[in-house]
This record gives C-alpha cells, structure tokens and sequence, in this order.
C-alpha cells in the first residue's frame, strides 16, 4: 500500500504561510550544513506570496544565510519579467529584492521571448548548475495547485504531462497563454516537496488528489511523486474540508 502523503492542516492561510516560512528556513539550514548551499524552486500565487513576503521580515531574514541560498522557478508566463502576472516580477517584490540574495544566485526563467528558446535555456542552466553533483536535485520545490488540480504550470490533458525526457518545456493554460514549465521529470527529483493549498473552493480537488478518488489520476497534482524525497501537505481547514479525517 502506498504511504500516504503528510498532510499539516491549518485553520487560517496565515498560520499556514508562518509554518512554510519556519519549514523553508529548517530546510534551508539543513542543506547548507550538509552540502555547503540550498537550492529552491518558488512557485506563484497568492498563498506562496504571503510565504515569501514572512521570509522578508527580520524574524525570518537574518536566520537563513542568503549568500548560499539559490533561487529557482517551477514555472513562468511568457510576459515580461516586470508584468503583474510574472511569477519572477511577484517574488522579487515579496523576498528577493528584500534579502542579501546575490543576483546570480537567481535563476529566473526568461519569459519575455520565444517559449520553446526559453525552456531549452532553462534547461541548460539547470544542467550547468546541477553538474557537479551529476543529477538534477532540488533541496526543497514549492508548489500550488489550482482547482482544476494543476500545479506549477502542469494543466490537465496537456501534453506536457507525458513528457519523460525533456525537464523544462513550453505549454500553454486552458486560456491558451504561453506558458514555461518544469515537467514532472524535474519536480519530482526534489529532496522535498511541499504544496501549499488554501481556500474552499480547491477542497472537491483536493480531496480527489489526498484520497485517491475517481479521476484523480487524471490530475497533474497526483503525479507529483518524488522518486527519493518528501512530499508533504501545507493546507488550511477550508481546503481540507472535503478530507474525511478533517471534517
């Protein structure tokens, strides 16, 4: 039988963006004990914004050594890197442009131009930096998903679910905008994985994807399965309200 995920519920969003906040800083420390630097992959959206802007407080900023952390994206519009929608443009506002981050130890993907150029750019880089541990491995990914159950930019029936060789690709949302993201190749080589999930109306989805119920396997957040890692589950209680042993 497969273990289940580790699922942490939350009453408010804001208990839950302090408990990522703590669990990035734990993770944080930990790498870079133990490797000498901490790679991250940052996800979009509203609940990872809230995580990031905590992490640019003086609670949080003076006990993670910025100089040796390095900075990553699961995924990216294609809009310029200052655009509202820019997940880079949403993160240097709450955290990087906040902390002694070194500017190239942020690998932003560049969406301001030919989708299918960008991905294989980020792929190159991925490769450079992970080459001299030989594998791709981040320390910690960050994600959401949505209430269609996507997650990063992962849609459902899109193509770039079957992807199996390929680690960052081009796609595009339901709406049909361009979009860059890491595939399901490159996210589950995480050492640890944490979604944050919040608000009532992902509970239907997130209860298929935590429960295993028809159609989940049908949803890209189900197939985040790291190969050699952790995955666990920030949620607050309205998005857990679908969840059996939550209700």
């Amino acid at each position: 039988m497969e273990v289940p995920p580790h699922i942490s519920v939350f009453e408010t969003p804001e208990q839950l963006a302090e408990a990522a906040a703590e669990r990035f800083v734990k993770v944080a420390n930990h790498a870079q004990e133990s490797s000498g630097r901490f790679s991250v992959a940052l996800a979009g959206g509203r609940t990872p914004k809230r995580v990031y802007e905590l992490l640019a407080t003086e609670g949080f900023r003076n006990r993670v050594e910025w100089s040796r952390v390095y900075v990553f994206f699961g995924d990216e519009r294609c809009v310029p890197l200052d655009h509202a929608q820019s997940n880079y443009a949403m993160a240097h506002s709450a955290l990087l442009s906040k902390v002694p981050l070194p500017a190239g130890n942020v690998f932003r993907i560049a969406g301001e131009g030919d989708p299918t150029e960008g991905a294989r750019a980020y792929e190159a880089e991925l490769s450079q930096f992970f080459a001299p541990v030989a594998r791709l491995r981040f320390d910690l990914v960050l994600l959401g998903m949505g209430a269609d159950g996507h997650t990063a930019s992962l849609f459902p029936e899109s193509n770039a679910l079957e992807e199996t060789f390929q680690l960052v690709v081009p796609t595009k949302s339901p709406q049909e905008q361009c979009r860059i993201t890491l595939t399901l190749g490159a996210l589950n080589t995480a050492a640890r994985t944490i979604f944050l999930v919040t608000g009532e109306e992902k509970a239907a989805t997130l209860s298929k994807v935590l429960q295993r119920q028809s159609g989940s396997l049908r949803l890209p957040a189900s197939l985040i399965k790291p190969n050699d890692g952790t995955l666990e589950w920030f949620v607050d209680r309205k998005a857990a309200s679908g969840l059996q042993q939550f209700t």
